[in-house]
Formats: structure tokens, sequence, C-alpha cells
């Protein structure tokens, strides 16, 4: 059976879409479009609103970046600035004390007592800066342990103690007496020949890895120490002095190895315990050696007020300063630095020596320092500087060959473009 439509229903079917124009009115439209405009330009907005504000903190991300990079550059530079002023000033000062003032053992002794200050100026520091503050007996025990599981006892007091605290005040007094025969700017190039020292020792004895550019780095030192010594003819006050900066070089370097071999690495806490400790000793078991140099005049003062006790204790506090710049320098910053800033006492003293005593150096001797400097140098080259060297180079390589296949990309597309334009099209050939 087919359906009979009636005439309502018809009406009823066609009078739907007349219903549904009539609701879609020219008003509804545009009320419909309205919205969705503004529903497009809030999420418009959103987005923009959201990309600078991303671009302001990368803006300020940058800012604080370079602001921390360029602080650490500052630091570094006071650091070794002030390593190298330090280890200056104490050389000049105690060229000024020799003027009137001729006992250098007493200068180390007095010098090295100083060195018990380093442990209450590290804890003075820990209270200041850390955020969990311990106890200075707590604090003394937990540096302590640089000696060993037990800590600090009489025993290791003095199998450990006593052979460095030698070394340190053989060092130093050499040094001090090499001051008198030479000039400042000499006898700081000739100490930096511990560097190379150091080197040949742990080379034989720790077994360390056998380096060439270092090898190099010694035999000119050792060139260096030989132009030195020749420059008054291996003969008079000049050869003395060099063989006492020599040996304050090497006592410096045998101190330095034994430490790393006995004591291995040590943290700034713990090297200033130790230094503190090298202190003590100096005053307790060191002090009877000045007292017998003065009973028997070879180092005798009269009267007792005649001491320079101002360029003494400048001496010793230069010292003192010279000491915790190379633990703090070494913990805060890199162990390059430090020795950047050693070697620069040399051209520091050479100014000094030039402007302030009207030295005249020799070509021989200005040759020698330059010699000894350089190997200096050459001997801060990481143990991987030829690998490093390497990747360097290959990296350089790469970054020109990709720039070479940008140069031919761009130049094809511009003959393409060009030969367009023209009416042919051309492959270049590549």
């Amino acid at each position: 059976m087919t359906r009979q439509l009636s005439p309502l229903s018809v009406a009823e079917d066609s009078a739907a879409p007349i219903l549904e124009l009539q609701n879609r009115s020219p008003s509804g439209i545009c009320r419909h479009s309205r919205v969705e405009r503004q529903s497009r330009s809030g999420e418009e907005g959103t987005q923009t609103h959201t990309e600078s504000s991303s671009q302001e903190a990368e803006g300020q991300t940058r800012c604080q970046s370079c602001t921390s990079t360029f602080l650490k550059l500052i630091w570094r530079f006071l650091i070794i600035l002030s390593v190298s002023s330090s280890w200056v000033g104490t050389t000049q000062f105690v060229k000024i004390t020799y003027e009137t003032f001729d006992c250098p053992f007493f200068m180390t002794w007095f010098s090295t007592n100083w060195n018990i200050m380093v442990f209450p100026i590290y804890y003075s520091g820990h209270l200041a800066t850390a955020q969990e503050k311990q106890s200075p007996i707590k604090k003394f025990r937990e540096c302590s342990r640089i000696f060993g599981e037990d800590g600090l006892t009489l025993k290791l007091f003095l199998k450990r103690t006593a052979p460095f605290s030698i070394l340190w005040t053989l060092t130093n007094y050499l040094y001090l007496l090499a001051l008198k025969k030479l000039t400042a700017t000499d006898v700081s190039a000739l100490f930096c020949c511990n560097k190379a020292f150091v080197f040949l020792l742990s080379w034989i004895v720790l077994k360390d890895r056998f380096m060439g550019a270092r090898i190099v780095a010694a035999i000119m030192a050792i060139t260096g120490i030989v132009m030195m010594a020749y420059a008054d003819g291996f003969q008079g006050d000049s050869i003395i002095g060099v063989a006492y900066a020599v040996g304050s070089a090497s006592t410096s370097a045998l101190y330095k190895v034994l430490f790393k071999m006995f004591l291995g690495s040590a943290n700034f806490g713990e090297a200033a315990h130790f230094v503190s400790t090298l202190g003590f000793f100096n005053l307790i078991f060191i002090s009877v050696t000045p007292i017998i140099l003065y009973f028997t005049k070879v180092e005798y003062w009269s009267p007792f007020s005649a001491v320079p006790w101002g360029y003494l204790c400048g001496v010793a506090g230069l010292w003192l300063a010279f000491n915790i710049l190379v633990n703090v320098g070494v913990v805060l910053t890199y162990p390059i630095l430090i020795s950047i800033g050693t070697v620069l006492s040399v051209p520091g003293n050479a100014a000094v020596d030039l402007l302030k005593h009207k030295m005249i150096f020799s070509v021989v001797r200005l040759g020698a320092t330059i010699i000894i400097c350089m190997g200096f140098l050459l001997m801060l080259l990481p143990e991987e500087w030829d690998e490093i060297t390497l990747r360097f180079i290959n990296s350089l390589k790469e970054k020109k060959s990709e720039d070479h296949v940008d140069d031919i990309t761009e130049s094809s597309v511009h003959t393409r473009s060009r030969s367009r334009a023209n009416g042919t099209v051309s492959i270049p050939l590549a």
C-alpha cells in the first residue's frame, strides 16, 4: 500500500525549511559570527601574551646567564691578581727587611707560626656562609680525617707532620737565602721550576702518565737554570743564589709529591687543618733552632728593639694571605688559575725591580726568565691535550665543509632562479 500524503502533512513538511530559514535570521547570523570573532581574537590574544611572556622569560634567563658569566670572570681575575700580588709583595718585603735585619731563618720561623691562624680563618668563613653550622670541635674532628679514620693522634702528629714541616721550613728558608744573592725577578723565575720538578718526581715515584710536552717543559726549565747561572760566569754570589733557588723549588716539589702520596687530595677544610698543624709543629719543635742560631751568633741582633717587627709582620701576613688564596682558589676556581697567578709574579717582580730599584736586566737573564716561564706555561697543558687538539681541528674541518656545502647550495639556488628568469633552466655542476 502506498502512503497517501494529506495536504496537511505536505504543508507541514514544506513549512519546516521555512521555519529554519526564519530562525536563521540576519541578526542571528551576525551574532554567531561576532561570537566566533571574539573567541578567535581572545585565543590570538592569549597566544600573543604567552609568546611575549616566554620571550621575556628567555631574555631574563639570557641576561642572568650573561651576568653570572661576567661575575665568574671577574672573580677568577681577582683570584689571579690576588695570588700574584701577595707573592710579589712577600718577595719585595723580604728584600726590604734585609736592609735592616739579616736573619732569614728567624723570618722563616716567624712567618710559619702565622699558619696557625689558617684553620680559625676557615672556621670563621664556615660560620658566615654555611646553613648548618657546626661546633669548632666537631668541625676540627671532621677535618682531621686527612690524617686517617682515627683523626689526629699524637703518633700521627709526629709521623705525618714532622717531614712536611721540615720540607716547608727548608723551602721557605732556601727561598729567603736566594733573595740575599739574586734579584726578586730571578728568584721568582727560578722558583717556577718546581712545576717541572713535580712532574719528574710524579713520573718516577707515582708512575704518572708520560707526556712529551712536559718533558720538553722540564728541559726548558733546566735550560733556563743553566742560563741563569751562566749570566755571571758560574762564579760569585750568582751561582750560589741559583743553587738556593733551585733547592727551594726542589723541596717544594718533593713536599707536593709526598703530600699526594701519603695524604692524597684534600678539601679546603682539611688543607686548612693541615697547614695550621704545621704551624703548631713549627712553634713547638722548631722554636729551638732560632734560639741556637741567636746564641751562636749565626743570626744575632742587638738590641732587641732594633728588630723591624712591622716588616716582619708584613712578610708573615702576605705569606699567610698567599697560602690561604692558594687553598681557596684551588677549591673555588681551577688550579690552573693559581698557577697562572704564580707565574705572573715574575713580570710583577720585574716591574718593581725596574721601576723602584732601577735594575738593568742582561740579555742572558731575560732570555732565561722567558724560557722558564714558557716551560711553566707548557706544564699547564692537560693530560689529554693532544686528543683535545685533534677534536678541535676535526670540528673546524667539519664546520668548514658544512659552510662550503651551504655556499654551493645557495649558489645553485641563485643560478636556477636567474635561469628561470631568463626563460631557461640550467643545472650547475657541483
